[in-house]
């Protein structure tokens, strides 16, 4: 074995590949095939888009481990430990058996280079058929088409939404973005998507390949009622009084309506019932999406990182308005469009609190700290800082009904939990 320790994986991983996102499947699709990856004996779930792919992957598997199956569950990226990326049964695996995961994919693998999304993913295969899971959902790490997880076939496939992100990779619009997620459905299978605003390019693609396209107040219907209940409509299902998901934010309802629909297209492989998908509702959990942290001052965490979801995370602040000020942590990566992101929370913070991130793709906080200070004025932007000082600065100047919201990357988010369980 190369190594015994994961972390030596892999750190080991970062640089054997020349490029770290080096789309294509040729060489990932080679390996697998040496491990006998490709065809899975169980369903296979896989989750595209912009915007709701965590969280639409949270509610399936709460409702297919409600419904008494073993769920094998790839995610990315992971908040603390590399583990998170790779459930099986509810739970991360331990170190031991995602080392003993890279060890036969190294072997495997021969001269043939991989990235460390590619090992991770094949890793998140070989743990899959190693534990005999039921069922797979995989989450796209980006775009769909020559991402990874697009090795295997997926039975049935969710895009969650589509908007601009990642237009150096995926293309300059919604419908060049659309095409690329869309790769990832197969002939015959279904693919819901989640949102009204489809692109074309989507509609198309699924005509002119035979693929059956659900959509949402097309093909399936939701509508909330009252105390946060809601109403599922689709070709089977006919479903009252569904409890208020369980993740926080009124998007929330949308992504569990899309969950639904592709699980009710899924019948035939996946059978379950009413009170499996109301349990997972209610159960379905997720680090890091408007995620509440009640108390004197209540804190916001979520990774919101592009216009759409932090729009989305403007939405929910409005409808849970608090009776003190509002002040809002925020760092982003340099690839990132720093006005879109901003602009859909203006008239919402009182007080801006750039972060400074250890972490070179990070925008420099100095250069978002001048950029607030231009747009809403010097008095509500404090200085840059790093995480634990800033947290002093929040201890002192917050007080009894204020809301910290901690958004912009994933790595914003991680830092801030993490500093504060210290």
């Amino acid at each position: 074995m190369r190594f015994s320790q994961l972390n030596d994986w892999l750190e080991w991983q970062q640089s054997l590949h020349s490029r770290a996102i080096d789309l294509g499947l040729d060489r990932v699709r080679a390996v697998a095939a040496e491990l006998d990856l490709l065809a899975p004996s169980c369903p296979v779930i896989t989750v595209a888009g912009t915007n709701g792919k965590g969280s639409s992957v949270a509610f399936l598997e709460a409702i297919l481990t409600a419904a008494g199956y073993r769920v094998g569950c790839y995610t990315s990226p992971h908040l603390f430990r590399y583990n998170e990326r790779i459930r099986v049964a509810g739970q991360a695996v331990e170190d031991e058996c995602i080392v003993q995961a890279f060890d036969r994919i190294d072997r495997a693998r021969g001269e043939t280079t991989l990235s460390y999304f590619e090992f991770g993913t094949l890793a998140a295969f070989d743990v899959f058929t190693q534990c005999a899971c039921d069922v797979w959902i995989l989450e796209v790490g980006l775009g769909g088409r020559l991402d990874a997880v697009n090795i295997v076939d997926a039975d049935g496939v969710i895009i969650s939404s589509i908007g601009l992100d990642h237009t150096d990779w995926l293309g300059p619009d919604r419908d060049s973005i659309g095409l690329e997620k869309v790769g990832v459905a197969r002939r015959g299978r279904p693919v819901v998507f989640g949102r009204p605003d489809i692109p074309q390019s989507i509609v198309a693609y699924t005509a002119a390949n035979g693929i059956p396209l659900y959509r949402v107040e097309q093909d399936y219907r939701y509508r909330q009622v009252e105390a946060g209940y809601w109403a599922y409509q689709g070709h089977l299902w006919h479903w009252d009084a569904l409890p208020p998901p369980a993740l926080s934010g009124n998007h929330q309802y949308g992504n569990a309506a899309a969950v639904l629909a592709v699980l009710e297209r899924l019948q035939s492989l996946l059978p379950l019932r009413q009170e499996d998908a109301v349990s997972g509702i209610r159960q379905a959990s997720l680090l890091g999406r408007c995620q509440r942290v009640p108390g004197k001052v209540e804190w916001v965490y979520d990774v919101a990182h592009n216009r759409e979801s932090v729009a989305e995370l403007a939405a929910f602040l409005r409808s849970h308005p608090v009776a003190g000020r509002t002040l809002a942590v925020f760092a982003q990566m340099q690839r990132k469009e720093l006005p879109a992101v901003i602009a859909p929370l203006e008239g919402l913070v009182d007080t801006w609190l750039p972060l400074s991130l250890a972490d070179p793709d990070a925008r420099p906080a100095d250069e978002v700290a001048s950029y607030l200070r231009q747009r809403f004025g010097s008095s509500c932007v404090s200085a840059a800082r790093q995480s634990g000082e800033l947290l002093s600065v929040i201890e002192n100047v917050a007080e009894r009904g204020d809301r910290v919201v901690v958004f912009g990357s994933f790595r914003t988010v991680e830092e801030l939990l993490q500093v504060r369980s210290d």
